[in-house]
């Protein structure tokens, strides 16, 4: 499970959870298709309660800075899987890797300073996925 194929496997599962949440926050920029990603954010500020709206063109704008930085994260994480990962396996495991948890950390204290505590369980999942076998260094 911690082979070099496996790892590189698991960086476009990695990618692919990253990037997957671009296109949903996109789809949130326009008031005629933002619900996908206002169900997001209402599921992840658990309960679900319908308080989450996307009536604010600032929420649209940011929806759209958010979705853009996601898919373009998952795409260079996916590179890194297909164009550098046999060049620099090590390095570029611990460049994946420092980034979802820099994500975390982040992304985690926002939420609990924002009231939004059960993000955090959320984003435990998310990085337990994402980070799967890359927490160790592959053996040869």
């Amino acid at each position: 499970m911690r082979t070099p194929s496996f790892h590189r496997f698991w960086l476009k599962i990695t990618a692919f959870v990253v990037g997957s949440f671009g296109p949903v926050f996109f789809l949130g920029t326009m008031e005629a298709t933002s619900e996908p990603a206002r169900f997001t954010l209402d599921f992840l500020s658990w309960p679900i309660d319908g308080a989450t709206t996307y009536a604010s063109a600032d929420t649209r704008f940011l929806s759209a800075l958010t979705g853009g930085f996601l898919l373009g994260w998952g795409v260079m994480i996916w590179g890194l899987a297909v164009w550098v990962y046999d060049q620099a396996p090590e390095a570029v495991r611990r460049t994946v890797l420092l980034g979802i948890l820099s994500w975390f950390v982040l992304d985690s204290c926002g939420s609990f300073a924002s009231g939004n505590v059960s993000n955090v369980f959320f984003n435990v999942l998310v990085l337990l996925v994402a980070v799967g076998p890359l927490w160790w260094p592959a053996k040869a």
